[in-house]
C-alpha cells in the first residue's frame, strides 16, 4: 500500500468516530499526531475537525487550488471546499 504525504489540501476519509466514511480536506497540520479537516458542510472553515492522523484514510488526490489559497493566506469559501469535494467524489465513480 503506497503512503501519500501528510499536507494541507489533501483528500482524506475518517477512518473511525461518527464521521466515519465521510471525506474531509486536510485544513491544518497541529502536529505529528493531529490535523484539521474541513468539509465546508458540517465541518466549516470557521470550525474545522480536530482529528488523529491514525484515524483518517489519506487519498492521492490532492487539491490543489484550495492548498495554494491556504498557504498564501487568501479567503477560501466553504462553498468552494464544498464544490472541490463534490467534484472529486463525482470523479471517482
Amino acid at each position: 500500500m503506497r503512503e501519500y504525504l501528510i499536507e494541507i489540501g489533501r483528500i482524506v476519509f475518517s477512518k473511525s468516530g461518527r464521521d466515519a466514511g465521510k471525506c474531509f480536506i486536510i485544513y491544518d497540520i497541529i502536529d505529528e499526531d493531529y490535523v484539521y479537516l474541513v468539509d465546508g458542510g458540517l465541518r466549516k472553515l470557521s470550525k474545522p475537525k480536530k482529528k488523529k492522523i491514525k484515524h483518517i484514510e489519506l487519498k492521492p488526490a490532492r487539491l490543489d487550488v484550495i492548498r495554494e489559497k491556504i498557504l498564501s493566506g487568501k479567503k477560501v469559501f466553504d462553498s468552494e471546499v464544498r464544490s472541490a469535494i463534490e467534484n472529486y467524489l463525482n470523479s471517482q465513480n
